[in-house]
């Protein structure tokens, strides 16, 4: 359990600070950039996507390490729980979906959970980050091609 506990922790403040900078790097990016308005806002939601899924890799795969190289837990499913179910359970966890075909067992009960309130919370901070974006970039009724006149 122990070991569960750190990883746990490990991975928040990995997801977090990943997060961080993904979007920092994004902050000073798009200003400079010479391309329309909504190519800005494409570029955040396709890099806010990959930083999710780079953030729910790393949970699988230290989930899936947990498993078979900590002997800390395991996921109940049929036929037993390869690397891709893995993937699929951290992506199933960390959007909160929730379907319940794939369960986990024992110390990976406290990760799984771990990752559910991580996940809402970073899926929270890109949502506000593209409100954020959003009203900067977005042209509201036109008001941009009038200031550039």
């Amino acid at each position: 359990m122990l070991t569960a506990t750190l990883v746990s922790f490990l991975l928040l403040a990995t997801t977090t600070v990943l997060h961080y900078e993904v979007l920092r790097a994004l902050s000073s990016i798009l200003p400079a950039l010479q391309v329309p308005s909504r190519a800005k806002l494409i570029l955040v939601i396709f890099t806010t996507f990959f930083a999710h899924l780079s953030e729910m890799v790393l949970y699988g795969l230290s989930a899936y390490a947990l498993a078979f190289y900590f002997h800390d837990g395991s996921l109940m499913s049929h036929p037993p729980a390869a690397l891709g179910q893995y993937l699929y359970f951290s992506v199933e966890t960390y959007t909160s979906l929730g379907f319940g075909d794939i369960l986990p067992a024992g110390p990976l009960r406290l990760v799984a959970g771990m990752e559910t309130l991580n996940g809402l919370l970073l899926i929270g901070w890109s949502a506000s980050y593209t409100y954020l974006a959003m009203e900067r970039f977005w042209p509201a009724n036109g008001l941009e091609r009038r200031r550039r006149r």
